[in-house]
Formats: structure tokens, sequence, C-alpha cells
């Protein structure tokens, strides 16, 4: 089994967002019992809420399954039980950095980079424009199950 951690700022936009998507994908394909997906945050700001209502229209329009839940903070922990810990953006992963100490097993990834591009995904807490949001979601949650699949051949 793979183990994935989606990671963002405050776990209610982003990293749900690309925690549902990628648990749709491995569902249509038949292998969601191949991987674990979760999700965490760097910051403590949100531990508790459910993800933000932007997230949710957005899923529920493009009808993939979700389920409340509550924000909460990566641990060192986690650093352990998961294969791929993949950040949304580099102050994601500066901050994954200085909370676990390093990432000597190199689990670290920014996200986009499994679709062949070294940009971030925009936070839409900030924009607002949780379309662009999930199109880039879409692209990475999609480039990322295509590696893992040739990676590890499943």
């Amino acid at each position: 089994m793979l183990d994935i951690l989606f990671i963002c700022h405050g776990n209610i936009c982003r990293s749900p967002l690309a925690e549902f998507v990628m648990k749709d994908l491995t569902e249509r394909q038949g292998l969601a019992g191949k991987f674990q997906i979760a999700s965490a945050a760097t910051s403590r700001e949100e531990l508790g809420n459910d993800i933000h209502p932007g997230t949710r229209r957005v899923l529920e329009r493009e009808g993939i399954p979700f389920s409340s839940r509550q924000a909460r903070q990566i641990t060192k922990s986690d650093y352990e039980a998961y294969d791929y810990i993949i950040a949304m953006d580099r102050a994601n992963l500066r901050n994954l950095e200085r909370l676990l100490g390093g990432d000597p097993e190199g689990k670290f990834f920014l996200f986009l980079e499994f679709a062949g591009e070294h940009r971030d995904i925009a936070d839409p807490w900030y924009t607002g424009n949780f379309d662009e949001t999930y199109r880039d979601i879409k692209q990475g949650c999609t480039a990322l199950l295509e590696f893992l699949l040739q990676q590890h051949k499943l």
C-alpha cells in the first residue's frame, strides 16, 4: 500500500481538495485498496474546522465524493507513516522542513512537479478562485497517479 499525505497551510482548501480528488481517481480505476490518502496542515490556524465551503461547492459540482472532516496539523509520526508528503506550495515545503526537522528519506514533493511544472498551487483562501485551484489539483492528481502507477508497477 502507498501512503500519500497532501499538505497545505490550513487543511481546509487545497489539501482536502487534493485528498478527495485523488481518492476519486483511484476509486474510478479500481485501485483504492492500494492507497491510503489523507491531508494535513502546516499551521494550527484551522484545527478542527471542516473543509471550506468553496472546496465543498467544487467537489459537489464535479461529483466527487467527500466526507465531513476536521483540519489537522502534520506530526512527526506522519513522516514515518507516509511514503509521499506532497506540498501545495514552496512555503508549505519550508514549513514541513521546519516542523519535521528535514526530509532525510526524500518524501517531500512540490505537487505540480509530477505534472512537469515548477509552480505553486494558488491558495483559494486568498484568491477566491476555487475553480483554478481545482484545475491545478486535478492536473496534479492525474500526473501523480500516472507517476505512481509507473514507479510502483501497480
